[in-house]
């Protein structure tokens, strides 16, 4: 007797119904999409990377503490390829620039995919203002809001402005144009913008968060010397982010990133805190002093 197949099902060998039409519909259905805006295409690669796998064996923690340690000593390791043959045969397998042109080759992305650094970096500013709270707070409530304030405002919120200025102005006006229509066109990706802010912030941090901790008695006190430590202090560490954001896009520190040009307008604001830091000094503001009457008034 021949095989019989009921009605409305197809035979378990059978070959399953063609999806072209399907396909197409899907490409008009993408295509009439309007284009996302800059707020959502930044919350939506926000919430990637706080979304991605964090368990702790997924994390390359010694690559982390690697980046960390030669952004506070050598920046310039952290972005740019080495050819000497010392430092390549130590150092090749890390180097974050053949760690970020792996990720556009396999993964088309300049970013890391690692959550490890951001992670670890939060766990560090939790760390941080514990303590200064144990040192300055007042009561429980008040340093609790402070730990959980602190990691959300000065790297979250802060690092997602200061990462979507800097990629609107990449992206905007320092892209070069392609010179033949064969080449692709590329951007600098927002992540990869962020990954450049928590680059440059973890150097500020041991300095305004870590170093200050251990002087905090000295910089409180009335005076001029503790006005002016402070101040230099702040000076040190903001033009020491600044200068490590433009490492971060400099077609010549970064070139996994060649198609960006005019990167040195990432170091005017050194100059701008040159100028205003003896003005701070010469007004007799205590830079050190207002931070902490602002959360352990």
């Amino acid at each position: 007797m021949l095989p019989t197949v009921s009605k409305g099902r197809a035979p378990s060998g059978a070959r399953p119904a063609p999806v072209l039409a399907q396909y197409l519909r899907r490409i008009v259905k993408v295509r009439s999409r309007p284009p996302p805006s800059v707020l959502s295409l930044t919350t939506q690669q926000l919430v990637m990377l706080i979304s991605a796998n964090v368990g702790w064996q997924q994390m390359d923690i010694e690559y982390s503490f690697w980046q960390m340690l030669h952004l506070c000593t050598s920046p310039k390791v952290v972005y740019v390829s080495f050819s000497n043959a010392v430092i390549s045969n130590a150092l090749s397998m890390h180097c974050s620039y053949q760690h970020t042109k792996y990720h556009k080759q396999t993964k088309n992305q300049w970013a890391r995919d690692d959550p490890a650094f951001a992670v670890i970096f939060c766990i560090f500013l939790i760390l941080a203002t514990s303590a200064y709270c144990a040192a300055y707070g007042e009561n429980l409530v008040n340093s609790v809001f402070t730990v959980i304030s602190v990691p959300f405002f000065h790297f979250l919120l802060a690092g997602t402005i200061l990462a979507t200025s800097c990629w609107f102005l990449t992206n905007t006006y320092m892209r070069e144009e392609a010179t033949s229509s064969h080449v692709v066109e590329q951007r600098v990706e927002w992540l990869y913008a962020f990954d450049v802010h928590c680059n440059s912030f973890f150097p500020a941090f041991i300095m305004l968060y870590v170093l200050q901790y251990f002087i905090s008695p000295l910089l409180v006190v009335h005076g001029f010397f503790p006005m002016l430590v402070s101040n230099l202090l702040f000076m040190v560490s903001i033009s020491y982010y600044h200068y490590l954001n433009f490492l971060g896009y400099d077609e010549f520190s970064a070139p996994v990133l060649p198609f960006l040009d005019k990167t040195t307008f990432f170091l005017y604001p050194i100059g701008l805190v040159i100028i205003l830091s003896p003005l701070m000094i010469l007004s007799g503001f205590n830079p050190t002093r207002y931070i902490m009457n602002s959360y352990f008034s």
